[in-house]
């Protein structure tokens, strides 16, 4: 008896790894020893099976439904062959659902719970990506149709700031107690976050939030 597996890691939100396993846990804890990725993989879902065949069954199906899913390169003159392929969670889950539903063990597959540390996990983890776009493709008010002397609001969980007013002086900067910030470095005054922040992602103008209002103006 053994699992196939359906692993995340918020170091790489576009890929799943799928692979098997007589001892899922056991498999994490050997992947999560290795430093060279940020963030630690976690188990999204098992199927249990009777053999180590369905893994490799499954991967031939998925290579011939989309062969550009799976992750592979050639490193040093070596084909390297990856277990990670460039799908949702959500659907390399559907996939294990309709084997199961298909051979009547719907009972055997299983969805794990994320716990609270992965679920932190995530959340970093799209902060961090959410800041490289932003360097990427840097704030400007201009891009949203604020002008200078336009109000903008402070927002953020359950900050005793939130509601907090400051005022646009040029593309980049706003007025705050008489002294001119960039939205980061104000977003975290205000929040008390010591790490990096994306300052767009903390202010309101009339009632939507900077950076979707960035987006929107992307098209």
């Amino acid at each position: 008896m053994g699992y196939i597996y359906i692993l995340t890691n918020p170091s790489f939100p576009e890929y799943v790894k799928i692979g098997y396993a007589t001892d899922v846990e056991q498999r994490l804890a050997e992947l999560n020893r290795s430093t060279a990725v940020p963030f630690a993989f976690r188990v999204y879902a098992t199927y249990e099976v009777d053999s180590a065949l369905p893994d490799k069954k499954l991967h031939s199906i998925l290579d011939k439904l989309n062969p550009d899913l799976r992750s592979v390169e050639d490193v040093d003159g070596k084909r390297r062959i990856r277990e990670f392929y460039a799908m949702t969670p959500e659907d390399a889950y559907s996939i294990l659902e309709a084997i199961a539903e298909i051979n009547g063990y719907r009972s055997r597959l299983k969805k794990w719970r994320a716990t609270a540390a992965a679920q932190q996990d995530e959340a970093l983890a799209q902060e961090i990506q959410t800041l490289h776009r932003e360097r990427q493709a840097p704030f400007a008010f201009s891009l949203c149709g604020i002008g200078p002397g336009e109000q903008i609001e402070f927002c953020y969980g359950r900050s005793e700031n939130n509601g907090v007013l400051c005022e646009v002086v040029d593309d980049k900067h706003v007025s705050y107690r008489g002294e001119v910030w960039s939205l980061s470095a104000l977003a975290k005054h205000l929040s008390g976050i010591r790490s990096a922040v994306a300052g767009p992602r903390f202010f309101k103008y009339n009632g939507e939030w900077l950076n979707d209002l960035r987006h929107r103006a992307d098209g």
